[in-house]
């Protein structure tokens, strides 16, 4: 496949100038909040799945927390339909192939009273693209950033057809230069958003105030009170007892016991993947790899341990991105699956699998895999932790097998980053530690192919590429079931996990 180059004129090409408030994209996923705009001494009450791994900076997951809290805001947002809009930046233009300008909004205060300039999203840009390690969104990107007057100025070493939708990705927030310490980033105060950040409770929760400086819709609420409940069935209980407001993902063996009214069930680009070791141990070899891939009964998974709620996986990327089924069709893909090696016998092989107990079905999950692989005659041992104690070792290769809940979008609305970032020889998250011409050059090629049909075709061709190599087996697709209580209006419904509590979010005290 060639790679095809858009060329632009060199001249500002406007993309939008409707300043849009961050607020507003809650109609995508909710309806508008009260008309009148008017604050309320209501606090918001929010039990979360993690507490944060990294002390809430932004250049980790902790970014996504963040961004659900309405506290740190990116110079773009995404749409439903992952069209990229306005925040910090009004406008931007592509000045050649690799060069494009952003406009800084005017007239935004951080949290701590400092202003918004070109000079402090320069600050924010630079320290993640030198933070080790990388944030996942930049991997395989060579950037560099500068200001000029009143614009930024973004220059990759590739063209980058998805620049503003990489850039508004929640790990590339911009926060005031206070934030950046030598000891870590610390977000408290030093955000742009509806709510500031105003104390962090270790493991515990986050407390989060109004800012009445905000420069978009003022928040509804005076405040939201976060608790971090790892435990899915204690987040049920808390949904049931009006103990919290809003509980983001509700077990699905919890769902039954709440009542309809209080769980919405929304598809999600969130896929439960099995990794295997590629590097070391006895997935090393193709073979044996394939032995696992033939022993996994995905639909089995799905009906028992997610009650029919959620998708049988066919490939990496599930049905809440609705054109990637129809490539599966294409005789490329199945000539690249086709070259899979054919499976060994197991003939006893001990294999190590991890996971972990912050997705509540996940170690459910690990019990049938482990009955499945020794059905065929693997010999299994399993390593089941908290996400924060066990991430590390993950990533380092200390596991023949891992299962992950991984989300396939979040970071740019294209799954390209998420290739390049588990599948490739540079990729920051390889759990599977695999690295092969084939695949970099796949995941490569969709990355320099211009957003449309050329792109998805590509994406494919490079998830056909990933799964030939039997690196990853695709389990199934999530669908999140968040819990709100009857007092809940606009809280966002967000299958990228982006936002949750908004300015428009807001409680009926009379319910």
């Amino acid at each position: 496949m060639t790679t095809r180059t858009r060329r632009v004129p060199r001249r500002i090409l406007v993309l939008t100038t409707i300043p849009l408030s961050l607020s507003l994209l809650t109609a995508c996923f909710s309806a508008p909040g009260p008309a009148d705009g008017a604050g309320t001494d209501e606090r918001i009450s929010v039990a979360m799945l993690q507490p944060p791994r990294s002390g809430l900076s932004p250049l980790s997951d902790d970014a996504f927390k963040l961004s659900r809290w309405a506290t740190a805001e990116t110079l773009v947002v995404l749409d439903e339909a992952g069209e990229a809009l306005p925040a910090l930046a009004t406008e931007w233009a592509q000045i050649d192939d690799t060069t494009w300008r952003f406009a800084v909004r005017q007239d935004v205060r951080f949290h701590n009273g400092n202003e918004l300039t070109a000079d402090s999203v320069v600050s924010s840009l630079q320290h993640a693209i030198d933070a080790t390690p990388l944030p996942r969104i930049l991997d395989g990107v060579d950037m560099t950033v500068r200001a000029d007057g009143g614009d930024v100025v973004v220059t990759t070493a590739q063209p980058d057809p998805l620049l503003p939708h990489r850039l508004s990705s929640p790990q590339l927030a911009v926060l005031d230069a206070e934030a950046y310490t030598d000891s870590g980033v610390d977000p408290a105060g030093t955000g742009t958003g509806p709510f500031e950040l105003t104390a962090v409770d270790g493991f515990v929760g986050a407390t989060l105030d109004r800012y009445d400086g905000y420069w978009g819709e003022a928040a509804h609420a005076a405040g939201i009170d976060v608790k971090f409940v790892p435990d899915g069935t204690a987040r049920a209980a808390a949904l049931r007892t009006g103990e919290a407001d809003i509980v983001e993902a509700i077990p699905a063996g919890q769902a039954a016991s709440i009542s309809d009214d209080l769980i919405f069930e929304v598809p999600m680009p969130r896929t439960n993947t099995l990794y295997l070791n590629t590097e070391t141990g006895p997935f090393a070899d193709p073979a044996v790899r394939a032995a696992a891939r033939e022993a996994i009964d995905r639909a089995a998974i799905v009906e028992s341990v997610y009650e029919g709620r959620a998708d049988v996986a066919e490939g990496l990327l599930g049905p809440a991105l609705p054109w990637a089924a129809a490539y599966r069709d294409e005789p490329a893909y199945q000539e690249a699956l086709d070259a899979r090696a054919e499976p060994a016998d197991a003939d006893g092989a001990k294999i190590t699998l991890g996971t972990f107990t912050d997705r509540a079905e996940l170690p459910e999950v690990a019990v049938m895999i482990e009955q499945q692989l020794e059905a065929v005659g693997f010999e299994v041992q399993q390593d089941v932790r908290e996400y924060q104690f066990i991430e590390a070792d993950a990533l380092d290769g200390k596991f023949d097998a891992f299962i992950l809940s991984r989300a396939t979008v979040l970071d740019s609305g294209d799954p390209v980053a998420y290739f390049a970032s588990d599948f490739t020889c540079e990729g920051g998250f390889s759990i599977a530690q695999l690295c092969t011409t084939d695949v970099d050059g796949a995941i490569s090629r969709a990355a320099q192919t211009e957003p449309g049909e050329d792109r998805q075709r590509a994406s494919m061709a490079a998830e056909a590429e990933v799964l030939a190599t039997d690196a990853a087996i695709p389990l199934l697709h999530e669908r999140v079931i968040q819990g709100e209580t009857a007092r809940v209006s606009d809280a966002a419904r967000d299958p990228r996990e982006r936002i949750l509590v908004t300015a428009g979010t807001s409680l009926d005290a009379a319910q």
